[in-house]
């Protein structure tokens, strides 16, 4: 199968098929650009909720900050209340300039799912299909495409993704994006890649392909096992905004920093950082991001990022306590300065999950969820602020 080159999403042109997934509390301004340094692709603002645009919160206000290097600006929409949706959808094109708006029908929190958001909202075919066909027709005269990223389903037994697939296509979505797990999976367990294979096959519109992408030859798999269109990374890129150069270097077919691999039927495409690397990726990451909230805050931002930069270095339980509490750009200069930048990237780590996995649980759904599959009419309240 061939792999793809390039993303088409609807007028919008992607020069590797790669898409930064949002997340919450990681994917600002800063880390998009940090990441967009290194490959090209397309890279969502975190989760906003449609009421919070809609009603000019300030806090939800405050995630739609761009950097001045952003030409393409993506943003990630939550909503219930198709009203709502296409209104938050007018407001993000005509005033915020947004080249691309995505749907989440995927988030698995529980204070997403019991208000019947998020993963759960699929279920509900009807009140899917005109929350999409009022952000499409909002989004139109703009000549912005949307599209929607969803789950399997609830669970097992309640499986959307194939209907979720034909009812996107038939309000005029670009894309869809499929994480390969069900809603009561959260992160846990592997992602089902053979589902985002039925979904492209079911659907004329492109699929983009989601989980368990934790290394550039991950994403080349995936394409070539599903004929998705292309991939979206979320936890493969904590701590190794790298892995958009391999992606990059992946999708164009070049071959970077070989890294051999006993009985590999074909060469990495991995670039493997050594520590003094990733120390100057930490100290970029954290200038972005005191440029843009504060050295004060910048730097308690960064925080939550140290585990994931340093997993499998062999750097001391005092120095990786002392760096995730730091306070100023001084200060971390200073604790960087302790860091060996000899040392190899910890191969052992290539290939294995990052981030949040836990187990699976029961999906906390409104009462009488299950009961039909319709939705039209149905009272869910709009939340203010992100859930995911």
């Amino acid at each position: 199968m061939t792999v793809p080159t390039d993303l088409r999403l609807g007028p919008l042109r992607v020069d590797t098929p790669v898409v930064l997934a949002p997340m919450a509390g990681i994917t600002n301004a800063a880390f998009r650009r940090l990441c967009r340094e290194q490959g090209a692709g397309l890279y969502v603002c975190e989760m906003t909720t449609s009421r919070g645009v809609v009603e000019r919160d300030e806090t939800t206000l405050r995630m739609l900050r761009f950097d001045d290097t952003e030409d393409v600006r993506s943003v990630q929409l939550y909503g219930t209340d198709p009203v709502y949706v296409g209104k938050a959808t007018e407001i993000l094109c005509a005033e915020y300039g947004v080249a691309h708006v995505d749907l989440n029908f995927g988030c698995p929190v529980p204070k997403v799912t019991r208000k019947g958001g998020g993963g759960a909202l699929p279920w509900k075919r009807r009140l899917l299909g005109e929350i999409l066909e009022h952000a499409v027709r909002a989004a139109t005269p703009y000549d912005v495409p949307v599209t929607i990223k969803t789950r399997k389903g609830i669970d097992d037994q309640h499986l959307t993704f194939l209907d979720a697939g034909r009812i996107a296509q038939e309000a005029g979505c670009a894309a869809i994006t499929l994480h390969g797990r069900t809603v009561d999976q959260a992160y846990s367990g592997v992602a089902d890649w053979d589902a985002i294979g039925e979904l492209a096959t079911h659907v004329a519109i492109p699929v983009l392909g989601n989980g368990d992408i934790w290394e550039a030859d991950d994403a080349l798999r995936m394409v070539e096992q599903t004929g998705a269109a292309g991939v979206v990374v979320g936890r493969g890129c904590l701590g190794r905004p790298w892995l958009f150069r391999d992606l990059a270097a992946a999708f164009a077919g070049r071959r970077v920093a070989m890294v051999p691999e006993e009985g590999a039927e074909r060469p990495s495409r991995r670039a493997l950082p050594a520590l003094g690397e990733v120390r100057a990726m930490m100290r970029r990451h954290a200038e972005l991001l005191c440029a843009l909230m504060g050295e004060e805050r910048g730097c308690k931002e960064l925080r939550k990022h140290v585990a994931w930069y340093l997993r499998g270095f062999s750097v001391g339980g005092d120095l990786r306590r002392s760096l995730a509490l730091v306070t100023s750009l001084d200060e971390l200069d200073e604790l960087l300065s302790r860091l060996d930048g000899e040392e190899p990237f910890p191969v052992a780590v290539l290939g294995t999950p990052r981030g949040r996995q836990g187990s699976p649980r029961r999906v906390v759904l409104p009462e009488g969820w299950l009961a039909d599959t319709d939705g039209t009419g149905c009272v869910v309240p709009e939340e203010m602020h992100s859930g995911g």
